[in-house]
């Protein structure tokens, strides 16, 4: 039951994405005046550079789940100084966590946008129906992406963003949740989906977190597509070819 070649593709399409994601990060903190996610060399495309094991393994569990494959994680945060911003500590942080999340959606919502215009000028074959299948699940990953960085646990950008809008007393007890981030994204998308199941309650909306960040980023895709006639129903069945 897993589609082994659209796992493949999510699993091609998020090592992409994230090296886009970070990237932008590190240009906009260049932009903003701080040099130093490009001073340790994160202003680059280079996936060596941003690749995090965790959030990595993250999207590969969740790209070859039966049924369908989706994909998502992170990648390794980028750390830039906030009193070297031309705007300020915090509104530069907060510019720089959100350029990803910004950036990732946009991209994938031009690439969607690029699949449906050029949908109705490919031959209705094997190898183009896959080229069509393979940008909409670039689309999907990229908005994947943004959905899920801007939930409030480190390392996510949300967790960054949460952190500067917060007072400095409210931001101090919110930083003690850092630690343990990554435990929480695991058991939110792991561990109690897997006992909920084992407990007859995995429809629980709680325990159902990665397929709404799924379904959301294929309906944002279908919204924006909808003049090129291409319902969700039309997305969803490219997707999982």
């Amino acid at each position: 039951m897993i589609n082994v070649l659209l796992a493949l593709m999510v699993i091609a399409s998020f090592l992409l994405a994230i090296a886009l994601h970070e990237f932008s990060h590190a240009l906009m903190a260049s932009w903003l005046g701080d040099r130093t996610p490009m001073a340790e060399g994160r202003q680059s495309l280079s996936l060596r550079v941003h690749i995090d094991p965790i959030g990595t393994l993250m999207c590969v569990i969740l790209a070859f789940q039966p049924f369908v494959g989706m994909g998502f994680g992170w990648g390794k945060p980028v750390k830039p100084d906030p009193w070297k911003m031309r705007v300020g500590a915090n509104a530069g942080i907060l510019m720089v966590a959100i350029a990803g999340p910004l950036f990732s959606l946009l991209l994938g919502l031009i690439i969607a946008i690029i699949a449906a215009f050029v949908d109705p000028f490919i031959a209705n074959n094997a190898l183009s129906l896959r080229v069509i299948q393979l940008l909409i699940v670039f689309a999907s990953v990229n908005i994947c992406l943004t959905l899920f960085n801007i939930l409030p646990f480190y390392p996510l950008d949300g967790y960054q963003i949460v952190y500067t809008l917060l007072p400095s007393k409210q931001a101090v007890q919110f930083a003690k949740s850092g630690p343990y981030g990554p435990f929480i994204i695991l058991a939110l998308f792991f561990l109690l989906p897997f006992i909920a199941r084992l407990a007859g309650v995995g429809g629980f909306p709680l325990f159902q977190l990665a397929n709404y960040i799924w379904l959301g980023s294929l309906w944002l895709i279908s919204l924006v597509i909808a003049p090129f006639h291409l319902g969700f129903d039309i997305i969803l069945r490219l997707y999982i070819l």
